[in-house]
């Protein structure tokens, strides 16, 4: 991180205080994130972007999420631009990576953690409704226009796959701006459920590896099926998991990185969160504990959607392989690749014969 965004970023958020070390820490896909930790003051997490609506968005989010919810997100501190680059910085939370922690924890933890991720998810879709499908993006309101005091109004999200605009201006000379009244998540160029889940299934099925040629058809068949049922957009945090959080003394302490927001029908997102928490580090014997778990702390909040085949394949197979278009690797610690192929073709079987399908 350049040494002038995370400066201004510091004036900004922790003025007078002085850094005695600086600490990359790696987190999220299209970002750099640092913890910075001071004499005196408390510590914090700067991260910067090349791609300043990516913080722009992310921030006014992370204060729409702590209003509006109990899910334990890290409030930001601040957020701007320099010279191009977008930064945002929150409190540096205490508490061990999920990721490294979850298969460890006593079994009774591991299922109050997968309830909380259902309790979770249950609050951000009953929160964030949107008019239509596509990419949530953070938008200008006008002063005393009744958007709300978190900054963070939702109205409709921009197709999957859209651009999103660089800095504005007034970013520029207000940072501040982006986290008060004048930011609002908004959506445009929005599309019905149908169109979105068919087309983010398709971009998906379409980045498998050679591995997987002969489930393509049967996913593509899979994703033709009609999204019957509840089919109102929601917010879809697409890396809502374990790897995005972190927990101390068995429960989860913040759940990490919502950057590239996404609005979709709830099918996908309880598809593609209980695969991430139920599936993707235990046994299949083991997985239906944490999946009953997961379930009913989303019960807790709001009954459960449908989630039908089209909905399950397009949630299974973007989980296969990363941004690179390397395959993930499940379990902790991570099997090899041949493990992993073979993980991702149970799953993705499953998700076309509806194996785990909640009518």
């Amino acid at each position: 991180m350049s040494d002038g965004v995370r400066d201004r970023a510091l004036a900004e958020t922790r003025p007078g205080a002085t850094p005695v070390s600086v600490e990359p820490l790696g987190r999220g896909n299209r970002k750099e994130t640092e913890a910075v930790r001071f004499e005196t003051a408390a510590p914090v997490v700067v991260q910067r972007s090349e791609t300043p609506a990516a913080t722009r968005t992310e921030a006014a989010l992370l204060a729409a999420i702590g209003a509006r919810t109990d899910v334990p997100v890290p409030a930001p501190l601040g957020a701007g631009v320099v010279d191009g680059t977008g930064w945002l910085v929150t409190p540096l939370v205490e508490g061990r990576d999920l990721h490294e922690a979850f298969v460890g924890l006593d079994p009774t933890d591991r299922r109050g953690v997968a309830r909380a991720f259902g309790r979770y998810l249950g609050e951000v879709h009953e929160a964030f409704r949107f008019a239509g499908c596509g990419r949530v993006a953070v938008d200008r309101a006008a002063p005393g226009d009744g958007g709300e005091a978190d900054g963070a109004r939702v109205d409709e999200a921009e197709a999957d796959g859209a651009g999103v605009s660089g800095a504005t201006s007034e970013e520029e000379a207000n940072p501040a701006s982006i986290l008060g009244r004048a930011a609002s998540l908004t959506v445009r160029d929005s599309l019905d459920a149908e169109r979105w889940l068919r087309r983010f299934g398709e971009r998906h099925v379409s980045r498998l590896p050679a591995d997987f040629d002969d489930l393509r058809e049967p996913l593509r068949e899979a994703l033709r099926n009609p999204v019957e049922g509840d089919a109102e957009p929601r917010l879809f945090p697409w890396d809502f998991r374990p790897g995005n959080a972190l927990v101390a003394g068995g429960s989860v302490t913040a759940v990490l990185d919502w950057e590239a927001p996404l609005s979709a029908p709830r099918g996908v997102s309880v598809a593609k969160a209980e695969h991430l928490v139920a599936d993707w580090y235990v046994s299949a014997a083991e997985a239906e504990p944490l999946r009953e778990a997961f379930r009913a702390g989303y019960e807790s909040v709001v009954p459960l959607p449908p989630v039908g085949r089209a909905h399950r394949a397009a949630a299974v197979a973007s989980a296969v392989v990363d941004g690179e278009g390397v395959v993930t690797n499940p379990r902790f610690p991570p099997v090899g690749r041949d493990a992993a192929v073979a993980f991702h073709r149970k799953a993705l079987e499953r998700a076309v014969d509806g194996a785990v399908e909640r009518e």
